[in-house]
């Protein structure tokens, strides 16, 4: 059983940097390639990036490519999204979620965790 929960998230200045953490409390993490999606108020949710099982293959929305940066820690069950010159757009409740590919299709993604908050104000 998958069991993902997200941390990390708070209060980023416009430019500033974050670093969100997905931990799962199962043992097959390593066998599941893992997402990062974001959901604003009002808007769908939408993909930001994806990362293979290994950590071989990575997988970025044009909107974060070159300022998030996607990585994993398999020994410690562990997926963590660095955000780096966030923008106010990037403000939205951040999911994790693993699957069987690092798609940026939901539905690819069988577990879903419950969401951090990142907010971006000055």
């Amino acid at each position: 059983q998958v069991q993902l929960v997200e941390s990390g998230g708070g209060l980023v200045h416009p430019g500033g940097s974050l670093r969100l953490s997905c931990a799962d409390s199962g043992r097959t993490f390593s066998s599941y390639a893992m997402g990062w999606f974001r959901q604003a108020p009002g808007k769908e949710r939408e993909f930001a990036a994806a990362i293979s099982w290994s950590g071989s293959s990575t997988n970025y929305a044009d909107s974060v490519k070159g300022r998030f940066t996607i990585s994993r820690d398999n020994a410690k069950n562990t997926v963590f999204l660095q955000m780096d010159m966030v923008k106010p757009e990037d403000a939205a409740l951040y999911y994790c979620a693993a699957g069987g590919r690092p798609s940026s299709e939901r539905r690819f993604y069988k577990y879903w965790g419950q969401g951090t908050q990142v907010t971006v104000s000055s």
